[in-house]
This record gives C-alpha cells, sequence and structure tokens, in this order.
C-alpha cells in the first residue's frame, strides 16, 4: 500500500498524466518577491504551494498590522465547522464601516477567492497585490479603489486538502475540496441560500453595496492557449444588459490589455460542447441565479466570473489573476460613472415579461478566432471509444461555431407583486438577504389575485445540492376570499424586481419552488371513507346537475371508469371537505396594483 502512495504521488507530482505545455515565460514574473517583507507563502514555496487555513489567516493579520491604518480584517460569518469566514477591507482614509465607505468618492470592488476551495488563485493573488499596498509598492491602488477581498468563502473545503483533489489542475501542490463541509457546492446555493458561506457573501454585498463583484474559480475541460478566461452574461442574453454593454465596452477592453502586456492571454469564458472533437464548437453558457455571476445579473450587480486554465502552471495563473485585478481595478477607475448609470438604468427597469429557462441553440454564431491547441483523436483500449490527446502546439481555429443559450424555453409573464403567507417566515428572511424589499401588510385585500395549481409535477429521482428539486405544470386560478392581514407584499417594481421574480414564480427553474421549499404542498393528510363519500356524493351530484355531467363526462375515459380510486378521488376533490391547501402554491400573485395598507411599524425597505 505505501508503495503504491508513493506511485501515486510521484505522477502527481510531475503531472506526467497532463498534456505537454506550451513554454510560457510572461513579464508579470517580475512581481514575485523571493525575499522580503510580507513575502507569501505561495512566493517562499517557489510558486508551488498555497498556505493552509491557520497560515492564510496569520497572513491576513500580519497585512493588517503592516497597514492598520487602510487595512482591516472582518470575520462576516462562520462555516458549519465553526471557522471564521474572514475579509479584509482595504480604504486610504481607513473607512472600514459599510456607512463610511458609502460616503467614498470611490468606487468599491468585492473580490472573492476559494467558492471552490481546490480554485484558489485568487488568494495568493490578492495577498501579493496587498502586500504590494502595504509596502508601498503600489501606493496607487487605494487611491483608486476601496476593495473588499474574501481570501477563503469555502473555508471548510479548503481545509479538505490533498494533492488528489483535482486530476485535472496543475497546482498547487495541495488544494482544498470542492464542496463544503456538508458537500453543498457555495456557486449552486445563490438562490436557496442553504449555507452560511453565501449568506455571508449576500450579507456583505447588501451591506457595502459593491461597485463591481469578481469570484475567482479555476476551470475543468478541454486544452487552448487562453490562461485566464473570465465572462458575464452576454448582452443578448442579459437581464442587465445595460450593465453586460458597460462591462464590453469599458472594463473588458483595459483588462485585456493589462494581461497582454504582461503576457498573459485572455479568453473567452465558453466551454466545449464535445470534448472529444473540439471542431464541433463551443458551448456559450448563461448563467442562472444559482451561480453567482446568473444572481448578479439579476441583481443589477456588475459581476465578473474568472475561470483560470486548470492546465496552466499554479505561477502562471496567480500571476495572471494578479495582472487581471490590477486590470480590473484600473478599469473601474477610469469608468466608474458609466458603470454606475448601467446599474441605475437597470435598477429601474423590470420588463412585463421574463425568460426563466434557456436552452443552446440549434444554429451557430461563429468566433472569427479562437487560440486552441492542437490534438489527436484514436480509441483508448480503456475507455472503447474515441479520445483527445493534446500535443502542446499552438493551433488557432477560424470561425469555430459557438452555440449560444439563446434558445427560449419559458417565459413568465410579471406580476405587480407576490404575497407570502405570515408562516413562511424563512423564505422573507432569505428575501431580505437577497436585498429584495418586502413589505408586511395590514387591512384587507381589495384587488384580485391569482392562485398557481400544480396540474402534473415531478420530483428529480436523485438528490441535487442536498435537495430533491421538483418541476410542475400549474393552472392559474382566482384566489377567494382571502384575507391578506398579516402577509408579506413583495412588488416587483423594484432594484431587485428580477430577482424577486426568479426567486418566487413557481416556473422558474431556481425559484424557492423548484428547489423544494414548498414541498409539503404534495402531501394530502386527511381522507375520505368509502361509506361516507359515497352517499354525500351521490347527494352532491343530485343537487348540482353542472357537476354531474362533469362527472359523466369523465366516465367516458375507459381508463378513469376502469379506476375506484380515481372516481372516488374525483368526487372528493369536488367536496368541501377536500383539503384545500392540496397541491396549490401558498403565494399569490396580483397583476394589478394591490390596495392593501402596510404594517409601518413592519415595513423593510
Amino acid at each position: 500500500m505505501f508503495a503504491s502512495l508513493l506511485f501515486l504521488s510521484a505522477i502527481v507530482a510531475d503531472n506526467s498524466h497532463l498534456p505537454p505545455l506550451i513554454p510560457w515565460q510572461g513579464n508579470s514574473v517580475s512581481l514575485l518577491q523571493q525575499q522580503g517583507p510580507l513575502t507569501t507563502d505561495f512566493e517562499l514555496s517557489q510558486s508551488k504551494a498555497s498556505p493552509n487555513y491557520a497560515d492564510t489567516m496569520a497572513f491576513v493579520d500580519r497585512l493588517v498590522a503592516a497597514n492598520p491604518t487602510q487595512f482591516q480584517s472582518q470575520t462576516i460569518g462562520y462555516s458549519n465547522s465553526n471557522r471564521a469566514i474572514k475579509m479584509l477591507v482595504a480604504s486610504e482614509q481607513g473607512f472600514f464601516e459599510a456607512g463610511q465607505m458609502a460616503n467614498s468618492t470611490k468606487p468599491t470592488i468585492l473580490i472573492q477567492a476559494g467558492i471552490h476551495a481546490g480554485e484558489i488563485d485568487g488568494k495568493d493573488a490578492m495577498f501579493m497585490l496587498l502586500r504590494d499596498i502595504a509596502t508601498g509598492k503600489r501606493r496607487d491602488i487605494l487611491k483608486k479603489v476601496n476593495i473588499l477581498f474574501i481570501p477563503i468563502l469555502n473555508v471548510d473545503g479548503h481545509e479538505r486538502s490533498s494533492a488528489f483533489n483535482r486530476i485535472n489542475q496543475r497546482g498547487p501542490a495541495k488544494m482544498g475540496f470542492r464542496t463544503n463541509a456538508n458537500n453543498l457546492n457555495l456557486n449552486r446555493d445563490y438562490t436557496k441560500l442553504d449555507t452560511p458561506e453565501v449568506r455571508s457573501v449576500l450579507k456583505v454585498i447588501n451591506d457595502y453595496n459593491p461597485n463591481l463583484y469578481i469570484d475567482v474559480h479555476v476551470t475543468d475541460g478541454a486544452d487552448y492557449q487562453y490562461d485566464v478566461t473570465y465572462g458575464y452574461n452576454p448582452v443578448f442574453a442579459s437581464e442587465s444588459p445595460a450593465i453586460s454593454d458597460a462591462l464590453d465596452q469599458y472594463i473588458k477592453p483595459v483588462i485585456d490589455a493589462t494581461l497582454q502586456k504582461q503576457g498573459h492571454i485572455p479568453g473567452p469564458l465558453v466551454f466545449v460542447m464535445d470534448k472529444r472533437d473540439f471542431k464541433k464548437g463551443l458551448a456559450g453558457w448563461v448563467a442562472t441565479p444559482r451561480f453567482s455571476n446568473g444572481w448578479g445579473d439579476l441583481k443589477s450587480l456588475p459581476t465578473i466570473l474568472v475561470e483560470n486554465h486548470s492546465l496552466k502552471p499554479y505561477q502562471q495563473r496567480v500571476l495572471g489573476t494578479y495582472v487581471f485585478l490590477d486590470g480590473a481595478i484600473n478599469a473601474l477607475s477610469q469608468y466608474s460613472h458609466e458603470l454606475a448609470n448601467a446599474v441605475k438604468k437597470e435598477q429601474e427597469f423590470v420588463p412585463d415579461k421574463l425568460i426563466v429557462k434557456r436552452s443552446y441553440a440549434k444554429q451557430a454564431d461563429t468566433i472569427s478566432e479562437f487560440k486552441g491547441v492542437e490534438y489527436t483523436s484514436s480509441v483508448s483500449a480503456l475507455s472503447g471509444q474515441t479520445e483527445v490527446k493534446y500535443l502542446g502546439k499552438a493551433y488557432t481555429y477560424t470561425d469555430l461555431p459557438i452555440y449560444w443559450q439563446k434558445q427560449v424555453e419559458r417565459v413568465v409573464d410579471v406580476p405587480q407583486a407576490f404575497f407570502v403567507p405570515p408562516v413562511y417566515s424563512d423564505i422573507i428572511e432569505k428575501l431580505k438577504l437577497h436585498g429584495v424589499s418586502v413589505n408586511k401588510l395590514k387591512g384587507a385585500n381589495t384587488q384580485p389575485l391569482k392562485l398557481a395549481k400544480v396540474l402534473d409535477y415531478s420530483f428529480d429521482k436523485a438528490p441535487f445540492e442536498g435537495r430533491f428539486r421538483v418541476s410542475a405544470s400549474f393552472d392559474y386560478v382566482p384566489a377567494i376570499n382571502v384575507d391578506l392581514d398579516g402577509w408579506y407584499q413583495v412588488n416587483t417594481q423594484q432594484k431587485a424586481g428580477e430577482l424577486a421574480v426568479h426567486l418566487l414564480h413557481p416556473e422558474a427553474p431556481d425559484s424557492f419552488f423548484a428547489w423544494g421549499e414548498f414541498n409539503t404542498i404534495f402531501q394530502r393528510t386527511e381522507y375520505m371513507e368509502n361509506y361516507a363519500l359515497i352517499p354525500y356524493a351521490r347527494k352532491m351530484l343530485k343537487d348540482n346537475p353542472k357537476l354531474a355531467l362533469e362527472f359523466d363526462k369523465k366516465l367516458k375515459d375507459k381508463a378513469f371508469a376502469h379506476d375506484a380510486n380515481a372516481r372516488l378521488n374525483w368526487l372528493y376533490s369536488h367536496t368541501p371537505f377536500y383539503d384545500e391547501a392540496y397541491l396549490k402554491y401558498p403565494i399569490l400573485m396580483s397583476y394589478e396594483q394591490v390596495a392593501v395598507i402596510p404594517d409601518q411599524k413592519d415595513k423593510e425597505i
């Protein structure tokens, strides 16, 4: 066993199982500090390793001690293993609290590392950048922006560290695990908010209202020349197209030029349609709100997802991240007003209809030039199918197909308001964390409301992110005699209106409903006895000829006619004894302005 472990360690250490590298020597190598004040653990390891949690937190303390007037460490939350989630706040004037920073004339950037703890490039890159600020090498940075930096979001996954966590990634020598201690993927939790880690991030966003949010990852997938890829939902598929356009026009050119000047190759955030045949084209992903950048799109928060290329050496990736962040800071400083105007425009507009589900287009667009890597294909004796072998030689594709998620699968009408019963206090708390404005109501309803009745439904056969998700079709009917006193009203004409629709409309794939928050509506708790139902139903049909005619029509269906349980259940469902909550979505909707007086004491702004 010991010999086997040594053999496996040797394979991992020399990366012999990975494709050959294209040689790289960028100007950004000059950013490394081998000896000196606040040399990072990454640099001391000759760019091979990333520090563990204890050493990471110790370095945060060292940074603050070196520059206490401009740096402060804050605990923004705790993991389920009770590890502190730290955030370093950097401000030229020492504006560390949210209220102080709101009065700053500088824009604020939120940089998040280690949401997937094995993809930890952002931590070591920002430590180098913050060191350069603290030692006076980069005094210009805090003249431009305020910084919020989370070095490790997934603190528990970070400590599930191993050399064997990511088979297709070159370094660091040991890396954290993708999910947290509860085996939940934090970058699938931005709507359901099951994890304390993501809840902590949303609280930071609500409190500090950053102008730009950057989430740093490392890719899986194919080989190509780009070492830093990044993206956000494209203009044609974004729910905040003015923001996407501003990122395209103002932010992206500065970042790309900064990376190229330092010897890095920035690329688009795309995936491969067929990993065994690159020439079939690329997949243009549009993030849904369970992901950080999809959530940011709906929130009208400019959000960039960085995906460094996993097959590039760790040194190259960390240096590329440093340069990327430097470029993003410069771009935000130069074009903060243009970006703010785009945010204001999006916050003031909520559409009448909202696309909640997309799929890949059947007709491809093209990318005129894509910097790929040569490969050969052959049948593998192990898999029994054709597999790819990358050769470590640059190859440029011209007019490569790209299939964006342009196909619209589902559109919903946007209600004027949703109404949440007071029993769902947990939903109200999650809405507040999302930054959605909620009013507690007092008074009688005077306007028509709609109720969503479930027609057909199915649960996933396996759990996903700790939940059995549900999909359903609905019939929308009037809600009769509803007393809304004490309920909560969520108007959609607000800054977070589009996000509120995705959370509360039952047809949205990332809604609370789809994630299983209302699964109790699928269970019946009161049943009939046939000896009581049959005489009652006989009299009911006699007294209601219209209902009797409807029952006769149902009997023409042979399957129904020969199913005693189906017949009795149908009859039972038309009696006043039937469970009125069964298969009814408890959150109501209004498509007209609802004249209900808010309870000012409990009003949430």
